[in-house]
């Protein structure tokens, strides 16, 4: 894989995981979690979550090529581990108690020095490589037979910046005022319908557990 594809296929193919069932439903927990806090304090913890959640798929990606095939199971066990969360946490809302759900949680998460929540839930979805980078884990499984550390540096890389991509337009949508508006007023309406948002978690969470068993 030359510079240009090396570099322009993750960054696209992470685009495209940002709209995936199952990293919705990560972008929607991020959310719930900085609901109603400051504009800057929003930001600060976008920009932790997508750094962090970089770091921690590119790290997937070292251990990939590291090795090999076997690291395919692992992936599908998160996803089914991922996805049960999902429908844990939306049955929580379908029966009312999100409220006594997100109180402990968010201060909780909150008072690890300030950014540590949201550091804490982009090392949970970082264990997630939704399934639109399977490209990417081609070319690194592929060169795994050959090892050494060229090839483990370059599964890091690549999935670094899919992961990057993975949540990018997250943090650039609570850098623009007029997005970040429209995401309070989004989240203010799922606290007030949590139906809609049980629904959603709870039908992502059977996605991800299907994509981790069919294989």
């Amino acid at each position: 894989m030359d510079g240009i594809s090396g570099v322009l296929l993750p960054l696209g193919l992470g685009l495209l995981g940002f709209i995936e069932p199952c990293s919705i439903g990560s972008s929607l927990l991020f959310l719930q979690l900085v609901e109603g806090r400051p504009a800057a304090t929003k930001v600060m913890q976008a920009v932790v979550f997508t750094l962090t959640r970089a770091v921690m798929v590119g790290l997937l990606g070292a251990a990939a090529a590291l090795v090999g095939t076997a690291f395919l199971g692992f992936q599908r066990a998160a996803w089914v581990g991922l996805g049960a969360l999902y429908v844990v946490l939306g049955l929580v809302y379908l029966t009312g108690h999100a409220g006594r759900l997100m109180r402990p949680l968010g201060p909780s998460l909150g008072r690890l020095s300030g950014t540590g929540g949201a550091a804490a839930l982009a090392v949970l979805f970082g264990l997630n490589i939704p399934a639109c980078a399977a490209p990417l884990l081609a070319v690194v499984l592929g060169s795994a037979a050959v090892g050494g550390s060229a090839q483990v540096a370059q599964g890091f890389f690549m999935l670094a910046l899919f992961g990057l991509a993975l949540s990018l337009p997250l943090t650039l949508a609570l850098l623009w005022a007029p997005a970040r508006r429209a995401i309070d007023q989004l989240m203010g309406l799922s606290a007030r319908v949590p139906v809609a948002i049980g629904l959603l978690l709870a039908l992502f969470g059977a996605w991800s557990i299907y994509l981790g068993l069919k294989g």
